[in-house]
């Protein structure tokens, strides 16, 4: 990985983090299958192994390209932060009947999403993207 700034380096412990999240949601949905059936837990071992292999497909493909510097990766993390909130905000409104916290979830939200679009506008993406502009001439 290119000498990446301050701001950066975080990113990538938040990417890593959720992706281990979401790699455990899918080891725990296959490992308890049979659990989560006789308890009938919803939304069922199908949708969490599903949408954990998802999650965590993504957020190895963007750890990747960010420990790689790739010239999408910008796109790519502020799409993966977007879609994350979407599918974040959609399962808890949906599946999850207890909602405690939810001002504390919108506010840490928020400031991540704030950080991810601040961190992507920073001298290491147009860097990125200008090193690759001279590369092609």
């Amino acid at each position: 990985m290119k000498r990446a700034l301050f701001g950066v380096t975080p990113l990538l412990w938040l990417v890593l983090l959720l992706t281990i999240w979401n790699g455990i949601r899918l080891w725990t949905a296959i490992a308890w299958h049979n659990i989560l059936n006789e308890f009938a837990a919803r939304p069922g071992p199908v949708y969490i192994a599903v949408s954990g292999a998802f999650w965590f497909t993504i957020g190895l493909f963007v750890f990747w390209s960010l420990w790689q510097g790739k010239i999408w990766t910008k796109k790519l993390l502020l799409g993966a932060a977007a879609g994350y909130t979407v599918w974040y905000w959609s399962d808890r409104l949906y599946f999850q009947t207890n909602r405690a916290n939810w001002p504390f979830i919108v506010v840490l939200n928020i400031i991540l999403l704030a950080y991810v679009f601040i961190v992507t506008r920073s001298n290491f993406f147009q860097r990125e993207a200008y090193e690759q502009e001279s590369e092609n001439d």
